[in-house]
């Protein structure tokens, strides 16, 4: 479990792209997107800016600014995962054509703090440290990898949210999207990785993320 300690400011990002892909881990015969970026998409989106052993990102919502739109193709892909060790993978024996139905002309405002992980601070470091380390790189565009909207080749643009930015389904109210993917919750060694889960609505637009501790206690709690 992630104990909070002493956390950031709030930071404001906008990622955008023409083509995302949330996949639904229900659907297994075909990739399937959620309505909306998920919280563990948005986190990776972040960690594209600004990864250190030290800092743990925290979604606190996501604005949805363009309305949702469809689009669907097929692309081809490996049914299994090569194995460590094994030289005679064959990657073009191993393809499938599946079907894609991802989102299109997406655009989202994340709005995110970090906090510092207990025993992976240094000494020299310290919250202002990595706000200023990720206000610069966020300012200049500079990424440990390319940012990407839910599958590594939906390529997004990552840039400041300005404040007069609107989400598209504002005034429209409470809108729910069902149980949605939160992040995986990695236990004590030998202890099975769980996936979380939250009751996910668009308020006026906007995404409410709980917090950890919130998606824990609904699944359970701590394993």
């Amino acid at each position: 479990m992630w104990m909070k300690t002493a956390a950031s400011r709030r930071f404001r990002v906008r990622a955008s792209g023409p083509i995302a892909c949330f996949t639904r881990p229900e659907m297994k015969a075909e990739r399937v997107s959620y309505e909306v970026m998920t919280p563990s998409a948005a986190r990776g989106v972040l960690e594209a800016i600004l990864w250190k052993p030290a800092i743990r990102w925290h979604l606190h919502e996501i604005a949805v600014l363009a309305p949702v739109k469809w689009t669907s193709f097929r692309r081809n892909e490996v049914n299994s995962r090569a194995v460590v060790g094994k030289f005679d993978y064959a990657a073009d024996e191993d393809r499938a054509q599946r079907n894609t139905v991802a989102l299109r002309d997406v655009d989202y405002v994340m709005t995110a703090s970090f906090t510092l992980v207990p025993g992976k601070v240094g000494a020299e470091d310290n919250v202002r440290k990595f706000e200023e380390m990720f206000e610069r790189r966020l300012e200049k565009g500079q990424f440990f990898h390319a940012p990407y909207l839910g599958c590594r080749e939906f390529d997004a643009r990552v840039e400041p949210a300005g404040e007069d930015l609107s989400p598209s389904e504002e005034g429209l109210g409470r809108r729910p999207l069902g149980l949605m993917f939160y992040d995986f919750a990695f236990g004590d060694a030998g202890a099975a990785t769980r996936p979380l889960f939250f009751d996910a609505y668009l308020d006026h637009g906007v995404l409410q993320v709980p917090t950890w501790e919130q998606v824990l206690e609904r699944n359970g709690g701590p394993s």
